[in-house]
């Protein structure tokens, strides 16, 4: 019926944004009580998922060949992905973490200059760009601090990654509850139905 097909569906789907939420709880706490470990985990991620990344652009580059001229660039980034991975792997963590650092950092400096760009075209422009600018100097800012230190920059990429894992986990939670609250509400007017046909 399809009715009950519905129903296990929405069942399944309840339990599974349960499961996601617990699991995500758990990572925010682990990281929160482990931080040396989540650290260590953390380089881990990164060289395991440049090196499986780079093997996929490789393959789909090959599978672009014969369609695609300029196949060879990716699969140039793939053998750079595959080259990184491994040698984040051989020199783990360091290599792994020193990316990290170094990303964020060019992630801030890059969004400052692109936003005084900005706020520079809305000053020519006549519009408010005060903001836009402090933001952008806060970047500039906050990637300098980023670059010059690593310690503090791993220990502010863990912590937001951990309170996204438990603010996601909480608001997951949420959800499921939300969709039990209304599994109930459905049923019990169902059975409303049901009772008045007999």
């Amino acid at each position: 019926m399809v009715t009950d097909e519905i129903k296990s569906q929405y069942h399944r789907t309840k339990w599974a944004l349960v499961l996601r939420g617990f699991f995500s709880l758990a990572v925010g706490i682990l990281i929160l009580a482990r931080p040396l470990a989540s650290v260590a985990a953390f380089a881990l991620v990164i060289a395991l998922w440049a090196f499986s990344d780079g093997i996929v652009r490789i393959v789909y580059a090959f599978n672009l060949r014969a369609v695609a001229p300029h196949w060879w660039v990716l699969l140039l980034t793939g053998v750079v992905g595959v080259l990184f991975g491994a040698a984040a792997i051989y020199y783990y963590p360091g290599l792994s973490l020193s990316f990290a650092v170094v990303l964020t950092a060019f992630w801030l400096l890059t969004g400052g200059v692109l936003g005084g760009y900005i706020a520079i075209q809305e000053r020519s422009a006549g519009m408010s760009w005060g903001w836009t600018m402090a933001l952008a100097v806060l970047a500039v800012v906050g990637g300098a601090v980023a670059f010059m230190n690593p310690g503090v920059t791993l220990a502010w990429i863990l912590g937001l990654i951990a309170a996204f894992a438990l603010i996601g986990g909480i608001v997951t939670l949420m959800g499921a509850w939300r969709m039990q609250s209304f599994e109930h509400t459905i049923s019990g007017a169902m059975h409303g139905q049901t009772r008045a046909h007999t």
